[in-house]
């Protein structure tokens, strides 16, 4: 027989089976016509079905074919037992589609590659803790400057590439081409060898070269984003030679980034790239392009073929020293040496990227991934149970094919293969469910106004964890009630027709499998508990400042001109404070550097008679006047910033509480005057002190914080305005923004929100993990409860028979119902015995991301005990009541 003869046989089974019957017959004619006994002849030749399966070995996949009888006798047994498949595909969607969802993300955070040419070669300089922002902090192995970046490529020997990244992103308005009015953008600089480095190719034009980063403020050119060129360009066609103006400055745009290319920062997927050599024109028009001093820049790197990491750190860390002591412009001090000599280069693997999202929610999506599975295996070992209780109804069937003939390994495998259906049905539900909430969690970790530009969709990562864990909770659910369902005695099975096992043992392993979800469901539903009461005592943290009613927004005034010295700042900021302080409804107006969970710009000072401490960052602030009344925050001792307090007076501060006690002499720090940074640069006075307040987190130790005048320090940040008011938030809003273009009708204006959805903002960790811890608790709950009610249920069915003796021999309905529920709350306790020391246990792994309570909590671990008790009684009620309603007569006629 031909190859493709007996593939073909696969497609035409049933005509196959009569052609082997008929066989079959022909063969025991033969024999009967020789003068052999028939039934010995038959005896001889097997049953007709033993017979069929041992000649189906001639087809090449006779184990489809049987596959496939077996599937849609699978899928016939299931739609007659209509109730138990829903609320088996029902647990299985909510538990691999929750895995799924969970993964997806965890996948797109930390585990997916960057979308460039072997992602596992690319290197970054320095250890895994990397920074952001400007910094002249000497020797830092994390930040650097533009002329250490050209002297790395110039000078290393590992990397056969180099490129280097401004470590933060540029979020402007600018306009594209000639229209009127401007568009959001983000703008990502780099050097000319970042697309070379990372082998991206253009969709469109080209990419930038090292040619475009030669000079100075002499490459105005720019590659944009696909996804940008979309929907802010309606996928123009002839984009290449378009213009954007960024600032005072025209960019010509040359090529367009492929789709799939987003950039190397995880969740920050920038609009438009520009060559590093036009910082200065970029808002807010940074510089450093030439000064060693301004380290500013991510440096990655592309290692040559045959070098190892280990190879390239060595080489890198040598060079770092060199090239930093061979500045000649730069002097650095005994300490700034010493710290140098103890300072070791690292090498971070940049296969992943940088992503700010990694560092928040690395270790809440592990815990999330353990959540989620515990509940899968909760979903597993109910659906295991409604099988066991299935396999019963399922007894007398089984039997009889295997008194036919059939084997044991064949009916289990029968019974696997309607496993898998359940289990594949249940994932392609689930893929479902997760595509749904991918959405829903991607709005939830997002930590701005916008949503974090990640891709959750499916790919082949997460189609094929989907695919494996389908195929393990067919295994897990699946193997145990087959193997179970198969050991029974012929005999009495077929007289009976009813339960496979009798005794002590009767429904043990249905027990078993209750009390282990009722364990794991404590487990969830303590940790559910731990993380909202974290959440809600970091909610109620005093801040140090009113949150409720303040309007923040942020302006951007150098995208459309301004420069950080132009003296028409101060003047446009007063007269806008001003006159929105003058609306009604508004108590109080102030622009600022910063106002919450926004960064921080951050220096040591030196205080006369105080030994220095390098190590004790203060976070400046600069603000206008009508901050402190904004904001609400007290004052402890002296005055807050007024209008006597002028360019050409002397330069005074208000500091916080713990910077007066901690960096100042015994004694009022009023009056006394400090440096920021060295004692080159000039006093500032302390003219007050002010209570202290969160600035970056919710649970942060206090901080050291000082506030000066931007009319005393101007400063390239001050973007931030925030007005206290009385009455409706958008009626105010609007008001607002009237007055802010009243003063200058070109300001952009962005972000407009509450001060108090600011405060939110900082706690998306917490509040994710409370927020999906809670919900995997409840669904564990609900899947506890419809085992627990699915197994009393068939253990009431099975005790009929005692049921009916009992009330025949005048037992009272109350007394059936306490039996029944008395065996509920006996599994629901040992249970909860085994639930608590494990939740003791694994509360160690989370004690670190609890808030103003202890892991082992006693009011947490007490309302879940309840929870679980409540729960399991009431879906034992049910089956509890139906017993006691067992007409005795029909009982015992019944069996």
């Amino acid at each position: 027989m031909s190859l493709w003869s007996r593939i073909g046989n696969v497609f035409r089974g049933d005509k196959v089976n009569r052609e082997i019957q008929e066989e079959f017959e022909a063969h025991m004619e033969e024999a009967i016509a020789a003068g052999r006994d028939p039934e010995e002849a038959r005896r001889a030749f097997g049953s007709m079905m033993q017979q069929r399966e041992k000649s189906h070995t001639i087809r090449v996949a006779a184990w489809f074919e049987n596959f496939v009888q077996d599937t849609a006798y699978g899928v016939r047994s299931m739609l007659r037992s209509k109730a138990l498949t829903a609320v088996a595909l029902l647990s299985l969607a909510l538990g691999i589609g929750a895995n799924t969802a969970i993964f997806s993300l965890l996948d797109a955070v930390l585990l997916r590659s960057l979308p460039v040419k072997d992602p596992q070669r690319l290197m970054m300089l320095g250890g895994k803790e990397w920074d952001n922002g400007i910094s002249d902090e000497y020797g830092k192995t994390t930040l650097y400057s533009y002329p250490f970046y050209r002297q790395f490529q110039k000078r290393n020997s590992v990397f056969s590439d180099t490129a280097a990244i401004f470590s933060m992103q540029n979020n402007v308005h600018g306009f594209i081409g000639n229209q009127i009015a401007s568009v959001p953008m983000k703008v990502q600089l780099i050097s000319g060898t970042y697309f070379p480095t990372l082998g991206v190719e253009p969709a469109m034009g080209r990419m930038l070269t090292d040619a475009d980063d030669s000079s100075e403020g002499d490459h105005p050119v720019a590659v944009i984003s696909d996804a940008w060129w979309k929907h802010a360009m309606g996928k123009d066609p002839a984009v290449l030679g378009r213009t954007l103006k960024l600032g005072d400055t025209i960019f010509t745009i040359v090529g367009v980034a492929p789709a799939e290319f987003f950039g190397t920062s995880v969740g920050e997927a920038p609009d438009i790239w520009v060559p590093l050599s036009m910082i200065q024109s970029v808002p807010p028009h940074f510089a450093g392009y030439t000064d060693n001093s301004y380290e500013s820049l991510w440096i990655i790197g592309r290692m040559k073929p045959g070098v190892t990491q280990e190879q390239a750190t060595a080489n890198t860390d040598i060079l770092f020293r060199q090239i930093l002591l061979g500045e000649t412009n730069r002097k650095p001090t005994q300490r700034e040496l010493n710290n140098l000599n103890n300072t070791h280069m690292q090498l971070t693997s940049m296969a992943t990227g940088i992503s700010s999202l990694r560092r928040q929610f690395s270790e809440p999506l592990q815990l999330l991934m353990g959540i989620v599975a515990l509940v899968l295996l909760i979903a597993c070992t109910n659906i295991a149970n409604l099988l066991l209780a299935r396999a019963t109804a399922r007894a007398r069937e089984l039997a009889v094919r295997q008194a036919l003939g059939a084997r044991r390994a064949r009916i289990i495998r029968q019974l696997l293969t309607e496993s898998l259906i359940l289990a594949l049905t249940g994932g392609a539900l689930g893929v479902v469910f997760a595509m749904a909430a991918s959405r829903l969690l991607l709005r939830m970790v997002s930590t701005g106004p916008e949503i974090t530009p990640l891709n959750l969709g499916l790919n082949t990562t997460v189609l094929l964890f989907t695919l494996g864990i389908t195929v393990a909770t067919a295994l897990l659910f699946g193997t145990i009630p087959a193997f179970r369902a198969t050991r029974m005695q012929l005999t009495e099975t077929l007289k009976e027709g009813r339960g496979m096992v009798k005794g002590s043992t009767k429904n043990l392993l249905a027990r078993t499998m209750v009390v282990l979800q009722v364990a794991l469901s404590l487990v969830l539903v303590v940790g559910a508990s731990l993380f909202l009461r974290s959440l809600i005592n970091l909610t109620n943290v005093d801040t140090g400042f009113n949150r409720e009613n303040v309007l923040w927004l942020a302006i951007d005034p150098s995208s459309v001109g301004y420069k950080e010295d132009d003296p028409r700042l101060k003047t446009m900021f007063q007269e806008i404070e001003a006159r929105v302080s003058a609306l009604p409804g508004v108590r109080a107006a102030s622009f600022s550097d910063f106002v919450f969970h926004e960064g921080s710009w951050n220096d040591w000072i030196t205080v006369p008679g105080m030994p220095i401490n390098y190590d004790a960052n203060v976070r400046h602030n600069v603000v206008g006047n009508g901050y402190f009344a904004t904001m609400q925050i007290p004052l402890v001792a002296g005055r807050f910033l007024g209008p006597q307090d002028t360019a050409n007076s002397q330069h005074v501060a208000v500091i916080n509480e713990y910077m007066a006690k901690t960096l100042f002499p015994a004694g009022s720090p009023i009056g006394k005057s400090y440096h920021m940074g060295g004692s080159d640069n000039p006093l500032v006075q302390v003219i007050g002190i002010v209570k202290n307040v969160k600035y970056s987190d919710m649970d942060e130790r206090p901080t050291f914080i000082d506030y000066v005048s931007y009319v005393q320090r101007p400063s390239g940040y001050l973007g931030d305005f925030t007005v206290r008011y009385t009455g409706d938030f958008h009626a105010a809003a609007d008001a607002v923004q009237k007055t802010i273009h009243s003063v200058d009708r070109s300001l952009p204006i962005s972000f407009v929100t509450t001060l108090d959805k600011q405060v939110a903002l900082s706690m998306t960790n917490q509040r994710v993990v409370a927020q999906l811890s809670i919900f995997f608790g409840l669904l564990a709950v609900f899947l506890s409860c419809i085992g627990i009610y699915g197994l009393m249920s068939y253990i009431v069915s099975q005790r009929t028979n005692e049921i009916g003796i009992r009330m025949a021999l005048g037992a009272r309905q109350s007394n059936v119902r306490w039996l029944v529920l008395r065996e509920i709350a006996v599994m629901v306790l040992i249970g909860i015995a085994i639930g608590v020391p494990a939740t003791l246990a694994g509360g160690q792994l989370v004690a670190h991301m609890l808030f103003g309570l202890q892991n082992n909590d006693p009011l947490s671990i007490a309302v879940a005990v309840g929870v679980l008790l409540a729960v399991g009684l009431i879906a034992g009620y049910f089956p509890a009541r139906r017993a006691s309603r067992v007409d005795p007569m029909v009982a015992l006629r019944y069996e």
